[in-house]
């Protein structure tokens, strides 16, 4: 029996070729099927769907179902209004978020988000690293949580703006399309019958391997981020070339304080150590100790910025066991 009242099918805008699964009766039984004109001309096409005629005249019809994107559009609001039955789908978490950051980019969205640009959000991206960083290394699940949504939307917002680029636009879908190829390129041991891989050490190896031969580097040190931080430069290009067996006595052998670092820090990361993990744990531990002292000179009556070095001395804390 053909409903005597509208429906309004509402799509994701990330996702308008998933119908809801409860709409399909309900298109199947309509008097005429609209498409608002927020909805995309291939999902319309699909539908075999009309153009939907002005919000008045729509509020006239019964038993018909406007598809659409979005309660905002005219005609869905205008049969929403008049009492049609609303019906949607659970939409991802996922889909939502980039939904959102597309309405925030959008005309009519946050003036700041529709001037920034991939050179502007640079910093952003770094500070929100470190800080999930920051919530790794205090064990604070919550924070860990609220950081990595922080990382995430660093990652849709970039998406969102290379929408935009006149030559060569993509956006989260390719993103993601992308990332899934790679790892199923690079994990042959699980995604086809290739040999399999029974070490973590093994993996890295042959993660190394793949990554090479797809890229087609020219050089060991191809593809290794130069404008990440020294300690994890020097840590990274001390394990790259060791894969390749190049051996310690040709790293930089002078003497001033820059080819030491690089030395300890290549050295650490070839015998498995994170070099700027290592030199971050002895600086907050160091950080700590300062705030000792200090507390410890207020405590005793003196002011901190007063302290010589045997003052310093007399309120440092005892060494850690």
């Amino acid at each position: 029996m053909t409903s005597p009242f509208a429906s309004v099918v509402l799509v994701s805008p990330a996702l308008p070729a998933m119908l809801p699964a409860a709409a399909w009766p309900v298109l199947r039984s309509a008097e005429a099927v609209y498409a608002a004109a927020d909805l995309p001309e291939d999902t319309r096409s699909a539908l075999d769907a009309k153009a939907a005629p002005d919000p008045a005249t729509l509020r006239t019809q019964r038993g018909v179902v406007l598809v659409a994107a979005s309660t905002r559009d005219p005609g869905a609001a205008a049969l929403v209004e008049a009492g049609a039955t609303v019906i949607g789908g659970p939409v991802p978490a996922l889909v939502r978020a980039a939904e959102v950051m597309d309405r925030l980019r959008s005309p009519g969205g946050c003036p700041w988000d529709a001037v920034q640009t991939h050179e502007s959000l640079r910093q952003y991206l770094v500070e929100e690293t470190y800080e999930l960083l920051d919530a790794i290394e205090h064990g604070d699940r919550e924070a860990l949580r609220e950081e990595l949504g922080d990382v995430l939307l660093q990652v849709l917002f970039h998406a969102r703006v290379a929408t935009e680029h006149e030559g060569d636009p993509f956006g989260i879908d390719d993103v993601a399309e992308a990332l899934v190829a790679k790892l199923v390129g690079r994990h042959p041991h699980v995604f086809t019958d290739a040999e399999k891989v029974r070490t973590a050490e093994h993996q890295q190896v042959r993660w190394e391997e793949l990554k090479q031969a797809e890229k087609r580097r020219e050089s060991i040190v191809d593809g290794i981020a130069f404008g990440q931080p020294a300690a994890a430069l020097a840590g990274k290009l001390g394990q790259r070339t060791g894969r390749a067996g190049l051996p310690f006595d040709l790293f930089p052998p002078g003497d001033d304080e820059g080819s030491k670092l690089f030395r300890l820090a290549a050295a650490a990361r070839r015998a498995g150590l994170d070099p700027e993990d290592a030199l971050r744990v002895v600086a907050k531990a160091f950080a700590a100790d300062v705030r000792a002292a200090e507390r410890a000179a207020r405590d005793a009556g003196l002011d901190p910025a007063t302290l010589d070095a045997e003052g310093w001395r007399r309120c440092w804390p005892l060494p850690r066991r």
